[in-house]
């Protein structure tokens, strides 16, 4: 019989890499965790609004907070005590993020327009 080995998130293998840009993907590394984090800076605290947004399940929207949170992007505070709700603020270190998501929003603008499909 095989002995498997524990299970590791493929983005978590970046986190000790040499590379600076490797360490923060392993942060922001997929297209929720960065929308989250845009969302953040457009004012949504709350799971719903993250959800109404994106329209991401609960399952992987709940999965990227807990990351952001624990990787200090991100701090959980309570807003209702029953039921038990939280909100979710940028800590200094995802304000620190701030310039990366401009390059990254005036890249797109740039580089990758909107299309419209042709009127027929």
């Amino acid at each position: 019989m095989e002995r498997s080995r524990p299970q590791t998130n493929r983005w978590d293998d970046l986190a000790a890499d040499w590379c600076p840009v490797a360490r923060a993907m392993s942060v922001i590394g997929d297209r929720w965790t960065l929308l989250i984090v845009r969302d953040c800076f457009l004012g949504k605290s709350r799971f719903d609004q993250f959800q109404t947004s994106l329209g991401v399940t609960r399952h992987i929207l709940s999965d990227r907070l807990k990351r952001l949170v624990e990787a200090g992007v991100l701090e959980r505070n309570p807003y209702s005590q029953k039921p038990l709700r939280y909100d979710y603020q940028l800590t200094d270190k995802g304000r620190d993020f701030a310039p990366a998501l401009v390059g990254l929003k005036d890249w797109g603008k740039r580089h990758m327009p909107i299309r419209k499909p042709a009127a027929g």
